[in-house]
């Protein structure tokens, strides 16, 4: 056998593990489907059995470890002397303290690696490096300009490169990089947090409330809070402070709470100035974004563009890029997030040990666990009651179109914070109350964010302005008039709906049950939600399913093949 090598990411957020063997990745899961804790920094030890068990190895079978993050680039950071000027001076040392601590944190932590693998030669990877192999390894593409941007990567928070597939696997090149503390994900988590929710969790969610307010009103400000450069953009420390890794410093300025709003806690009613401070971040990113994406183009020269980290989640900016950029089309991988780069650095040691292409990546996003075959008593739990319907399709389409709103827990589980049709909760986007009974009775959240639908590619221009493949939900798309017409439901409040477009191949039952709804109801588009409450991960086990049937507002769950009712 040649090596087994595993992808790690672990110690910080959103834990994952992947694993390839004999040149083809075996899976990508993230730990918290499977642990239970959102964002876990947990030790991916569930994700590594569940990989390890379906290639018929163990431990001691593993021969590479790649650790997601280079713990000796964080030393860059430890250097104080280019913050030495009156701007930043204060925080100066703090900040070169606390990177030289994390990298003796991340330095342990891969050492520790080596205990649990005694056989694997272990491996950091630049963390922008594991972000543009699986970018670009995701894609469909032969050759494209990769742009990663995140909040922090060691030292690096935006990078471009060219990417090739070869006959030994992908080769990056041309690379360029910003260093920290130019950061925008750095920007819009300290924004994020002032307005109430979590840091690194809901900035969704300030992208929603971005629709509902005036960028006029903060513009000035995000201009020179966030200028733009020839080829980048900086942040002005008067307004975000130099970034210490420590949470005993403010990421927002005096000054720039003074220009704004006090900090909002979470719980607290929101006002007009939240909606338009929400409103004049989100111009500005999405203004970085294209502006990044054009710098990309213009040093690569290439016509196809993927996109890598944290940032490559706010599907209103990757819309605009879309429309704007001026490349033939835009990708974003399923896990565009920390999670995906324990593929990436996996992707990066396998070519190193064995050059060849690695298989079982590009198109795929269904990457976990599955439960074929699972086997349900008549009450799976007590006051639930199960059975398997002669075709399940129809059956759920049936139910769908009555109104009902449904959990599918079906197949491989998905990778990346989307649920693409196998960890979804569906329900019809021709009920006008639909909107507010799923954000009121089963994800128990805010009023303001929308729902995305998922359409039948054959379908999609009906309905959707996008113009190019959408299969992992990574584009907020224009709609048409048909789509304001029929399914109102799924418009968000600035004309846009974040949409999959579903081909057959990438997921046949739910590209039935489409079908099936079409010959139903007319119309070939579902709300596609994830199979989870507010606060919870995705759901990744049938325990975890069953959980958020009794304790979430939806009417039933699709587990497999069985149709699982509270009674």
């Amino acid at each position: 056998m040649g090596p087994v090598v595993l992808g790690l990411c672990s110690g910080t957020h959103d834990s994952s593990a992947a694993l390839i063997v004999e040149d083809r990745l075996v899976g990508l899961v993230e730990e918290e489907r499977l642990n239970g804790t959102k964002h876990t920094k947990d030790f991916p030890r569930l994700s590594i059995d569940w990989l390890l068990r379906s290639a018929g190895l163990n431990d001691a079978d593993v021969t590479d470890v790649a650790y997601n993050f280079a713990p000796l680039r964080y030393l860059a950071g430890a250097l104080p002397l280019r913050h030495l000027r009156a701007a930043t001076a204060a925080r100066a040392w703090p900040r070169a303290r606390s990177f030289g601590v994390v990298h003796r944190r991340a330095s342990e932590r891969l050492r520790k690696f080596g205990e649990h693998f005694p056989q694997a030669r272990l491996h950091g990877v630049e963390h922008h490096r594991a972000h543009s192999l699986y970018a670009f390894a995701a894609s469909p593409f032969d050759s494209a300009a990769v742009l990663v941007v995140d909040s922090l990567g060691e030292t690096t928070t935006t990078s471009i490169c060219t990417a090739r597939r070869t006959g030994q696997g992908i080769v990056l090149t041309d690379r360029w990089s910003l260093p920290d503390p130019a950061s925008l994900g750095y920007a819009y988590g300290a924004v994020t947090q002032h307005l109430g929710w979590r840091r690194g969790d809901e900035e969704g969610t300030v992208m929603a409330l971005a629709a509902l307010g005036d960028p006029d009103r903060f513009r000035d400000l995000f201009a020179q809070a966030i200028p733009m450069t020839g080829d980048a953009f900086a942040l002005d420390p008067a307004l975000f402070p130099l970034r210490v890794i420590s949470s005993r410093y403010p990421r927002l300025s005096p000054a720039f709470v003074a220009a704004t709003c006090p900090p909002r806690q979470a719980g607290e009613p929101l006002t007009q100035v939240h909606c338009d401070l929400a409103a004049a971040l989100q111009e500005r990113t999405e203004q970085v974004m294209i502006h990044l994406a054009v710098q990309a183009r213009h040093r690569t020269g290439e016509k196809t563009l993927c996109l890598g980290g944290g940032v490559a989640l706010n599907c209103v900016s990757t819309g605009k890029i879309t429309e704007r950029a001026g490349y033939r089309e835009v990708f974003v991988p399923p896990a565009p997030g920390d999670s995906g780069t324990a593929a990436g650095a996996a992707l990066h040691i396998a070519q190193s040990r064995t050059p060849a292409p690695v298989g079982g990546i590009a198109g795929w996003c269904y990457l976990g666990p599955s439960y074929k075959g699972l086997i349900l008593p008549p009450n799976p739990r007590p006051g639930m009651h199960a059975h398997r319907p002669a075709g399940a399709a129809q059956h759920l389409a049936v139910r769908l179109a009555e109104g009902q709103i449904v959990g599918l827990f079906r197949g491989p589980l998905e990778a990346g914070p989307r649920a693409l049709g196998n960890r979804s909760i569906l329900a019809s986007p021709l009920r006008p109350d639909v909107v507010h009974r799923l954000n009121a009775k089963v994800k128990f959240r805010e009023p303001f964010r929308p729902f995305a639908p998922v359409v039948r590619e054959s379908s999609a221009g009906d309905y959707f302005t996008l113009g190019q493949a959408a299969p992992f939900m990574s584009f907020a798309s224009g709609v048409t008039d048909l789509a304001r017409k029929e399914i109102p439901t799924i418009v968000h409040s600035n004309g846009l709906a974040r949409v999959q477009i579903l081909s057959p191949e990438q997921n046949p039952f739910l590209d039935e049950v489409l079908r099936d709804f079409q010959e139903i109801t007319g119309v070939p588009v579902l709300i596609n939600t994830s199979l989870n409450i507010k606060g919870k991960p995705i759901c990744g086990t049938p325990d975890h399913a069953l959980d958020c049937l009794a304790e979430s507002g939806i009417d039933a769950l699709l587990m497999e093949d069985w149709w699982v009712v509270e009674q």
